[in-house]
This record gives structure tokens, sequence and C-alpha cells, in this order.
């Protein structure tokens, strides 16, 4: 799993790398940060595209998190990435935006071991995974209100994803 890394390593990953995935990056270290977890987990984003390699976020997403108190840990500094097969090397846990992200992370898996590192971010939220409703909408498209949503989603699925986390470091005997 980690190897000789010292830390637990989560990857949010959705399309372009400027809305859902840096969203979830930022919101999950201030979760991480508040269940004193910071310490042993290290949090990152990526995209599956190539679209919007090296631009920074979208300001709506900047806006939501400020909006909603999330501690600026680098919004600034945060520059599109694309996931990529060897990604999964510096992961221990890959978080899908959506449906479609989750099918190109697990064409781009190697084996295996790839394979089950990958989850639908909102499988973590029990009312999501109850109702089945996975997906995540790409807010993009849309306006404050659907970068809202966007964040209360991403939201309900990190008690269960701090959780998760919590669990496989008590496994490791970290």
């Amino acid at each position: 799993m980690r190897g000789e890394h010292a830390a637990y390593r989560v990857t949010v990953v959705c399309w372009g790398n400027i809305c859902r995935s840096p969203m979830g990056e930022f919101m999950l270290r201030e979760a991480f940060d508040e269940a004193d977890l910071g310490d042993r987990v290290v949090v990152d984003s990526a995209g599956t595209s190539t679209d919007e390699l090296g631009r920074p976020m979208d300001r709506r997403t900047t806006a939501t998190l400020r909006r909603h108190g999330v501690t600026d840990t680098g919004f600034a500094a945060k520059r599109a990435r694309q996931f990529r097969a060897d990604s999964f090397d510096d992961s221990d846990l890959v978080l899908a935006a959506d449906h479609v992200h989750d099918e190109i992370l697990r064409r781009r898996a190697r084996d295996e071991d790839d394979v089950v590192k990958v989850r639908l971010l909102r499988s973590f939220d029990p009312v999501a995974a109850a109702a089945g409703t996975l997906g995540m909408e790409d807010p993009w498209y849309g306006d404050d209100d659907d970068f809202d949503v966007t964040y209360g989603e991403i939201a309900a699925a990190l008690p269960g994803i701090v959780a998760h986390v919590r669990s496989e470091l008590d496994a490791l005997g970290e």
C-alpha cells in the first residue's frame, strides 16, 4: 500500500482539476486536520483530462471555499494537473468525483492493486450510497448555487472518508 511513504495519500479526481477535485482537496485537508490526522495524511487532486493543465482553480471554486470558511492552505498556488497511470504510485485512495472519472481511472489502472484504490467520493456519504446517487454534477456549467451543491455533496462524504482513512491507518499500525 504505502511502501516507504510516511503518509497516507489521498487524491481527489474530476475532469479538469479546477472545480470539484480541488474543492475536495482543500475540504479534506481541513477535515483531516480537524480529526488530528493532518500530519499522517496528504491530500492532493488531479483531473482525468489535459484540458485545464497548469490553470488555477475556477474563481467560483475559490469563492465557494471562502464563503464556507474553508482554511486557505494554498488556493492561489493550486494548478491543474492530470492523473495518469503512474499517479497510482503516489496514491493510497483515489476519489473519483463522478462515474465517468471512475471509469477512466479504472481503465488507467495497471493492475488490481491500482483498481482497488479507486472509489467514488460520494460512496462515503451513507445517504447518497443508500439512494444510489453517487455521481456529482460538474458545477462549471452552472452558477454559485451549483458550486454550493458540490460543496454540500463533498461535505456530506467527509466524515466517511475520514473514518475510512483512520481505519486504514489503524490497520497499518500507524
